[in-house]
């Protein structure tokens, strides 16, 4: 850890506590979908649900719903509608949101450069523990 990290203000929180709130942020975050709509967004910007429902292959409805809501609802994300024949509904992130893209996207990236290794682990694994 870095001397800046260090210093950082926690305001009282430790997420290995198992009272501390910052769990349900880590949570939300750590979520899969979560994980890829904030990187979506950070990368593409505001999307509609259509477009993250198309972007993001394999989310349900119901799960998109509940992961926009859940970002709406700590501040991630902003959820604007505008009024026309269809209603118009566009996802953004907030500057909260921007700053963790880089974050989840290296994390993201560090997946797909590495599956292939984890793939072998597995396999490995499997082999010697069935």
């Amino acid at each position: 850890m870095d001397a800046t990290a260090a210093e950082r203000p926690t305001a009282g929180f430790d997420a290995f506590a198992a009272s501390c709130p910052s769990r349900r942020l880590l949570d939300t975050i750590g979520n899969k979908w979560a994980s890829l709509v904030i990187v979506a967004l950070g990368l593409e910007g505001p999307m509609r649900f259509s477009e993250l429902s198309a972007r993001i292959a394999g989310v349900s409805q119901k799960m998109l719903t509940q992961t926009l809501r859940n970002l709406e609802r700590d501040g991630l994300l902003t959820r604007t509608v505008t009024p026309s024949v269809p209603v118009r509904v566009d996802y953004e992130l907030t500057p909260l949101g921007m700053s963790l893209v880089e974050t989840i996207g290296h994390l993201k990236e560090w997946a797909e450069a590495h599956m292939a290794e984890v793939d072998r682990a597995r396999e490995e694994y499997d082999r010697n523990h069935t």
